[in-house]
């Protein structure tokens, strides 16, 4: 790959050049991380920034739905629209459906709009590991929304929360209790809680789930890059449409008021910092790899296995021998 031409491809919104771009940082292979490096850091010069919202949710909550509804309201009003959906990989075959453009059909077929479904492989955290620099590459291709779609499996999906500027939690109606919205940890992550599926038969249901964890919301403790009335909870319909137009309004409202104070920058600049942190944590454990240290590591194994060393000792042997002490 051409970094310099597939830069300027991408800065010129060419949708087939950013999707070879994701296809390249996903890659695993040691020259395409090398290309990939090189075009990012290409790309980082232009300081493109989008609005960048994770969204987490359990399976069968409507994240889908909700998605697609609510993106082809954003594209309705001129506005460019990335959806990163990651699938969870099977354990067994490693493989993932990555049916995501085929639930979402309308938005995909929306000129505003790219649709990128990924394999979560084996990350954990509810996101891909190289889902940070593929939502960079739709920042690039002048994408003003990135919506990140989590796989949905739970109280686990923190990571997303190092990569967006504003964390959607999606609920169903008769979610459970505000007891049990105080227990579940993804919960302090969230900025907006949307209870879903309010309409017909469940909406007497959903508002009894908003009142629950509304209720849930003013035990915890207050967050300093929160305004009054934040996080909230508030009921919306995606098959229906209800209640969409007035999330968007309060998550352009929060982060307005997170750029005048600070907030935003400073959340960016810290997740940079995270992100350095958990490069430097693979590379080392990379190197964990090679043949000689794994040789090594057999070595030592074996000493600590027949008692002539203890597993401290023979950790501080092999981190001495990789330079690492």
């Amino acid at each position: 790959m051409d970094v310099i031409q597939t830069s300027d491809r991408i800065l010129a919104g060419d949708r087939r050049s950013l999707a070879r771009a994701i296809t390249l940082v996903e890659s695993r292979r040691a020259d395409h991380r090398a290309a990939a490096t090189a075009l990012l850091a290409r790309l980082e010069t232009h300081k493109r920034q989008a609005l960048r919202i994770g969204l987490s949710g359990t399976p069968g909550v409507g994240k889908s739905t909700f998605i697609e509804s609510f993106g082809l309201m954003l594209t309705g009003q001129d506005l460019k629209v990335a959806v990163l959906a990651v699938d969870p990989s099977s354990s067994r075959s490693g493989g993932s459906i990555l049916g995501d453009k085929t639930r979402m059909d309308h938005l995909a077929r929306d000129p505003n709009a790219f649709i990128r479904p990924s394999p979560s492989q084996t990350h954990l955290g509810g996101v891909a590991r190289r889902t940070r620099e593929a939502v960079a590459l739709c920042e690039a291709a002048g994408y003003d929304v990135v919506l990140i779609e989590t796989v949905g499996v739970g109280q686990s999906e923190t990571v997303v929360g190092e990569i967006s500027d504003l964390f959607v939690l999606l609920l169903a109606p008769a979610g459970g209790d505000e007891l049990q919205g105080v227990k579940r940890g993804i919960m302090e992550m969230a900025d907006l809680i949307l209870i879903n599926k309010a309409d017909g038969d469940l909406k007497p249901a959903a508002t009894r789930t908003c009142s629950d964890y509304s209720g849930a919301l003013r035990l915890m403790r207050k967050r300093p890059q929160d305004p009054s009335g934040f996080p909230k909870a508030m009921m919306v319909s995606a098959v229906h449409q209800y209640g969409l137009s007035k999330a968007w309004d309060d998550m352009q409202s929060l982060i307005s008021w997170r750029r005048e104070n600070g907030h935003w920058d400073r959340r960016r600049s810290d997740q940079a910092r995270y992100w350095f942190g958990e490069e430097l944590r693979h590379a080392l454990l990379a190197r964990l790899d090679e043949p000689a240290v794994q040789a090594r590591i057999v070595t030592l194994g074996d000493q600590v296995a027949d008692g002539t060393l203890g597993p401290a000792a023979a950790a501080q042997t092999l981190l001495r021998k990789m330079d690492l002490t």
